[in-house]
């Protein structure tokens, strides 16, 4: 196996790993806040906290790896991707999942690959083609068919909850991806953390939980602040610059289905038929979209 196979090969595992660590952040983000009849942790905390402790371990990281100071032109970038993936994604899922079930919230966040490529073509000055957005709208009418089926008939402001958390994901990406380019992916989710840390960390202290709650729930949130904050990103960008963007990101559909499994040994839930077909035809579908192509819009420059 000569060595740019090789690569491809790691690249693929690392994305896998990574898919499988985010995959988790479902059940175990449910297990962290608990149920609306059975509240453990609070969203708020869950959100700041999360990212907070994930802030003060990048601080070491970049201190230790001597990662070269943060350049001015970075910072909106990263702040978005911040407002994103720090704040948006994990307060909106918080909050939903104190409502549905891990499994339902695993189908309605199965659009985020298939969002995220919406926002990088929007952003990246890309149009994409007739088939790109017959998917995407595909897809999200079978989300809402999957929602309003559980929801016996109607949207659940939950629902509503995750999608813009899907919003916020894709956004966020999209912004981290900017940067990305210019500094190693390791030290972008590393310096988004460490910029949000005068916000998250006085925020975590102010909602630290002042009734006890169940040892499952700190595991539940141990783990989404050490694996899903953090560590997941090293393996999925570490996997996407070894492997190539386009083929490692392929992975990335199975995510919700990794999620719907997980969800029956971690929360013991059931595994509904319906459930299942409605999460891999949101996977088909994304999986589509993402082969349609894309092109780039000329840049028009003065003469």
């Amino acid at each position: 196996m000569n060595t740019h196979s090789a690569d491809e090969t790691r690249g693929l595992w690392l994305g896998l790993l990574g898919v499988t660590i985010f995959a988790m952040t479902l059940p175990m983000t449910r297990l962290a806040v608990g149920p609306a009849s059975d509240p453990q942790l609070a969203p708020a905390f869950v959100t700041a906290g999360r990212a907070a402790f994930a802030g003060l371990l990048s601080v070491l990281y970049l201190r230790f790896t001597d990662a070269p100071a943060l350049q001015r032109r970075h910072l909106g970038a990263l702040v978005l991707c911040a407002l994103g993936t720090v704040v948006g994604f994990p307060l909106f899922l918080s909050l939903a999942l104190r409502h549905v079930d891990a499994m339902h919230a695993a189908v309605v966040t199965g659009l985020m690959p298939l969002a995220t490529a919406v926002a990088a073509a929007l952003h990246f000055r890309q149009r994409p083609s007739t088939g790109f957005w017959v998917c995407a709208l595909i897809g999200c009418a079978m989300v809402l068919a999957f929602a309003a089926h559980q929801g016996s008939g109607s949207l659940s402001a939950a629902d509503g909850l995750l999608l813009l958390a899907v919003l916020c994901t894709a956004v966020g990406y999209v912004a981290g991806a900017s940067v990305a380019s210019e500094l190693k992916a390791e030290q972008v989710i590393c310096w988004v953390l460490v910029i949000s840390l005068p916000f998250t960390l006085p925020i975590m202290l102010w909602v630290w939980p002042a009734q006890p709650v169940r040892a499952s729930a700190w595991g539940g949130f141990v783990y989404v602040t050490l694996f899903s904050m953090w560590l997941g990103f090293f393996a999925w960008y570490r996997g996407l610059a070894l492997g190539g963007a386009v083929r490692v990101s392929q992975v990335q559909l199975v995510q919700p289905f990794l999620a719907l499994l997980f969800a029956v040994p971690v929360l013991g839930e059931k595994l509904e038929p319906t459930t299942v077909l409605f999460s891999l035809a949101v996977i088909a579908v994304v999986f589509v979209g993402k082969k349609m192509p894309t092109n780039a819009v000329p840049v028009q420059r003065n003469a």
